[in-house]
Order: structure tokens, then C-alpha cells, then sequence
């Protein structure tokens, strides 16, 4: 069986393939933003890159750089047409499976061709916010329509998008719900006990959606003598944060760490950072499922986390495995919410065993993966 991967270069989309690796199926990769050189993790996939330019030209990046609205212009003459080129790879791979990860980015954009070729079987994977806020991030209601007018199957991260994909237009296939990395792969020895956890984590986005400088203002609401044993380590950090950060008094007289947003974190050593978290916060106005969120919950770090469009109680129950952010802009409730967190020692021990448990339970890459590679076999013999 042959099958076409449609997506960006992510790291969640990277642990999703390389389930297939032992598959017996032949795997390929259009990248569908051109980006970057070949990916070495995923090395055993044929990956589609080069596409998109016509020419590269002396001194591109430099004219890039420094003359935006010049290389811009060029840039229309000098770009393929990603229709015409993702027609030739269908006509030279002949694929059994068309799968596109998130809609905007690289559903539509190949929407004509898939139009044109209804024989090849078509799966959709929505992301994040990819469906709860699809008219935010520009993509009409019509579009979202006929886009499900083509989807033969569709894969969620979260039970609320099902829903979401059936009001506007969806009738075909639904696979279930799966995280979009396919599955946790879980070091237990780096799951500390309770005792040895002194680590505040913070999701450190704030880019419009993500609302890591409200957390912060939360945490300025919280008396000095209470964090004093407490380090705080920001990751993924947008360059807001970290200027609030070095701005800020307060944070001036704590432990803090900060890995900035663009510059690599290892995904094993974030774990083994969440594994000796006693809390984990996430605040957003617009997510699906995290996987961030199921990985602190995995490594027993007792999450308090936004709940946009109610996909997060999902997985927590407020007051029993976590704390639900209901408004996240509030930061007084956000900062009474950290303080419960900090002085129910009984609460994040009970939650610590429980969310163990149930992350291995429905989260269990080793599981999942014979589900995933079963769902591809029982599509092509349909």
C-alpha cells in the first residue's frame, strides 16, 4: 500500500509517521511548506521537498532579507504552482491514501486535486484549533464544507471537533479520537514522587491564542514567601514572555529557567522536566487536545490548563485530576487556581496516581500504534 502524508514539518506529525516505519506500506511526505532540508528522524520516509521554487538565484536569501517587497515580487514569477505539483506526485506515486494533517495549511491549498481525483481515498487529521476556530484563522464556512465534501475519513484530537465536523457538512468516515502525535511513549523511571517535585511548568505561548503572560501576572498575585521552594521553568517562550520576565521585580527574586519558543527542546528532556513538575499550567484561548497537557499528565505533573470549547474536561475533572481554567484572561481565578494547587498536597497526590494511570491507559503509544497502522490496512481493503 502506498501513502501520501500532506503536512508541515512538526514534531507531532514526525512521531505519527514514524509509527508506519515496520508497517510494510510505503510512505511518502509532501511537504507541503517546502521547508528546511531533509528530515533525519523521519529518514526512512520518501520525503517530497525542492518543489516549490522555480530557480533559486544567487543571493536569494540576502535579497529575502533585506528587500522584502522586491523578493516578494519576484517570489510570483518564481514559485510553482502547488496544484500543478502535488497533481505530478499523485500521477508519479500513484497513492492508495491521501492523509493531509490540519485543514488550512495543508488540506486546502491540495483541495482541486483531491477534487480531481476521487478514486484516492482521502483522511483528514484536524489539529489544535484547526476546526473549533476555523473563522478566526481565516478559512470560511463555505470552504469548511466543501472541504468535508471530499473527506472520505476524519481522525480528531479531541471528541468536541467530531461534533464541530458534523455541523458543517461532515458525513463520511469518522475514525475516532487519537492525539496528534499517535501516542505517549512513557519513561516511567523519570516520574518522581510528589516529594521530590518542586518545579512550576509553564506553556510559555503567547501569541495571540496562547496566554502564558496572563499565568505570569497570576503568579505576581501570590505572596514571595509561598514560591520561595519553587522553581519556575518557562518553555516554548515567545519573546513576550521572556521580556516580562527580565522586566519584572518579582520574578527577579525566584528561580526561573526559560527555553525560548525558537530554539530546540529536546521532547525527552521536557519530559524528564515534567516528570519532576509538581504542577504543569497551559492557558489559551483556542486548543484542541494538547498533547503538552496529556504528557505533563503522564509524568504526574498536576495540570491547571485553559478549557476552550470544553475539550479539556475531556480528560480532567475539575477538583479531582487537574484544575480547569474557565476564562483565560481572568488572572485573579487563575492565581487562586495555582494557590489551591500549591497547598493541596492530599489533591495532587491523588491526581499524580490517577492521571499515571489514565494517560497509559487511553494515551499508550505502544496500543495505539497497532490501532493506527490497522486503521490504514482496513481503509485500502475498503
Amino acid at each position: 500500500m502506498k501513502i501520501l502524508m500532506v503536512a508541515i514539518p512538526n514534531h507531532h506529525f514526525f512521531q505519527w509517521v514514524n509509527q508506519l516505519e515496520h508497517s510494510g506500506n510505503d510512505v511518502f511526505w509532501f511537504d507541503i511548506t517546502d521547508g528546511g532540508e531533509k528530515v533525519e528522524r523521519i529518514n526512512w520516509v520518501n520525503q517530497i521537498k525542492g518543489w516549490k521554487l522555480k530557480y533559486n538565484f544567487p543571493f536569494r536569501h540576502t535579497i529575502k532579507k533585506r528587500l522584502p517587497i522586491l523578493y516578494k515580487f519576484i517570489q510570483k514569477y518564481n514559485e510553482n504552482a502547488i496544484e500543478n505539483v502535488f497533481q505530478k506526485q499523485l500521477n508519479l506515486i500513484n497513492p492508495d491514501i491521501v492523509h493531509c494533517f490540519e485543514m488550512k495549511l495543508s488540506g486546502l491549498p491540495i483541495l482541486s486535486v483531491m477534487n480531481k481525483n476521487k478514486h484516492i481515498k482521502f483522511i483528514y487529521s484536524s489539529w489544535g484549533s484547526d476546526l473549533f476556530n476555523f473563522e478566526e484563522i481565516g478559512v470560511s464556512k463555505n470552504q469548511v464544507q466543501q472541504f468535508f465534501n471530499r473527506v472520505d475519513y476524519l481522525i480528531t484530537d479531541c471528541k468536541r471537533d467530531h461534533l464541530i465536523a458534523i455541523k458543517n457538512g461532515f458525513k463520511s468516515n469518522y475514525l475516532g479520537v487519537f492525539p496528534g502525535n499517535g501516542g505517549l511513549l512513557i519513561n516511567k523511571k523519570a516520574i518522581q514522587t510528589l516529594e521530590n517535585r518542586n518545579v512550576l511548568l509553564i506553556k510559555g505561548y503567547d501569541d495571540g491564542v496562547g496566554k502564558a503572560i496572563k499565568i505570569l501576572e497570576a503568579i505576581e498575585l501570590i505572596p514571595i514567601s509561598v514560591l520561595k521552594n519553587v522553581e519556575i521553568i518557562i518553555y516554548s517562550a515567545d519573546k513576550s514572555v521572556k521580556n516580562k520576565i527580565d522586566k519584572s521585580p518579582f520574578f527577579s527574586k525566584l528561580k526561573i529557567e526559560i527555553f525560548q519558543r525558537n530554539i530546540f527542546l529536546d521532547n525527552d528532556k521536557l519530559l524528564k522536566i515534567m516528570g519532576k513538575s509538581m504542577i504543569y499550567i497551559g492557558n489559551s484561548i483556542s486548543d484542541g487536545m494538547p498533547n503538552s497537557l496529556l504528557e505533563a499528565m503522564a509524568m504526574g505533573a498536576f495540570p491547571i490548563q485553559s478549557n476552550p470549547g470544553n475539550v479539556t474536561e475531556e480528560v480532567i475533572v475539575h477538583g479531582k485530576n487537574g484544575l480547569l481554567i474557565e476564562n483565560p484572561l481572568d488572572v485573579s481565578a487563575i492565581s487562586d487556581l495555582i494557590l489551591i494547587a500549591i497547598n493541596n498536597h492530599e489533591l495532587r497526590v491523588a491526581a499524580l496516581k490517577f492521571n499515571t494511570t489514565f494517560i497509559d491507559e487511553n494515551y499508550n503509544r505502544n496500543v495505539l500504534e497497532k490501532r493506527i497502522v490497522k486503521l490504514y490496512d482496513e481503509i485500502c481493503v475498503n
